[in-house]
C-alpha cells in the first residue's frame, strides 16, 4: 500500500508541475522588464497537498525546466523564478500543514502574499542591479512606483487563483482516485465556498485591471 500511495503522490506532483510549466504559455502579464504568470498558484497545490518542502522542490524543478527550455533571462530568471515560487509555496504550505480547514486556506493565501512580496523586493534590490547593469539606487527608486505594486499585484492574483482552483482540482483528483476519498475533502459549494469564489474572482479581475491600466502592463494569452 505504501508504494501505491507513493506512486500516486509522485503522479500528482508531476502532473501539477507539468500544468504549472504549461501555465507560463497562457495568461501572462508583462510590465516593463517584469513578467508574471500563474504558475506559483498551481505549484502551491503540491504544497497544500504534500507540505511546504514539496512546494519548494516543485518550484525548483519548474524553474530549472523553464531555464533550460524557454527562458530568455538566463541565470537571473532562474533565481528570480525560484525565489518567487519557493517563497509563495513554502509560506502557503507551512500554514496549511497545521491548519487544514477553510480559515487555514485563507490565512495561507494571505501569508503567501506578504511572504513573496517581501522576498521579491529584497531580490529586486540585491539582484536586479546586476541584471540591468545599473546602480542599486536606481532600482531602489523603482520600488514605490513599479516593483512594489508589481510584486504585490502578482502575489494577490496568484493567491486568488489558488483559492479558485484548489478545491475543484483536488475534487477531480479524488474522483480519479489519485487522491484518497475523505468526507472532509469533498467539494461542497456552500455559502462560504461561494463567497470565497466570488471574492477571489473579483480580486483577479481588479488586479488584472490595475496591472493593465495603472502599471501599463500587457496581457498575453499565448506566450510570445
Amino acid at each position: 500500500m505504501k508504494n501505491k500511495i507513493d506512486i500516486r503522490k509522485l503522479t500528482v506532483s508531476a502532473m501539477v508541475c507539468a500544468i504549472a510549466f504549461l501555465a507560463m504559455f497562457v495568461f501572462r502579464f508583462k510590465v516593463s522588464f517584469l513578467t508574471f504568470d500563474f504558475k506559483d498558484a498551481i505549484l502551491s497545490i503540491n504544497a497544500l497537498l504534500y507540505g511546504p518542502i514539496m512546494g519548494v522542490v516543485s518550484a525548483a524543478l519548474v524553474a530549472f525546466i523553464e531555464f533550460i527550455t524557454v527562458s530568455d533571462t538566463g541565470v537571473y530568471g532562474l533565481i528570480m523564478n525560484f525565489l518567487s515560487s519557493a517563497s509563495f509555496t513554502f509560506a502557503c504550505g507551512i500554514i496549511y500543514k497545521y491548519k487544514r480547514n477553510f480559515s487555514g486556506a485563507i490565512i495561507s493565501a494571505i501569508t503567501s502574499v506578504f511572504s513573496v512580496t517581501a522576498v521579491m523586493l529584497m531580490a529586486n534590490i540585491f539582484i536586479t542591479p546586476y541584471y540591468m547593469g545599473v546602480e542599486r539606487s536606481m532600482v531602489v527608486s523603482l520600488l514605490p512606483k513599479l516593483l512594489l505594486p508589481f510584486n504585490l499585484s502578482k502575489a494577490i492574483m496568484n493567491a486568488a487563483v489558488l483559492l479558485v482552483i484548489y478545491k475543484p482540482f483536488t475534487s477531480i483528483l479524488r474522483k480519479t482516485r489519485l487522491l484518497p476519498q475523505t468526507d472532509s475533502g469533498k467539494y461542497r459549494m456552500g455559502f462560504k465556498s461561494v463567497l470565497l469564489l466570488v471574492v477571489s474572482v473579483l480580486l483577479i479581475i481588479l488586479t488584472a485591471l490595475f496591472v493593465i491600466l495603472y502599471l501599463n502592463g500587457e496581457f498575453n494569452i499565448i506566450r510570445r
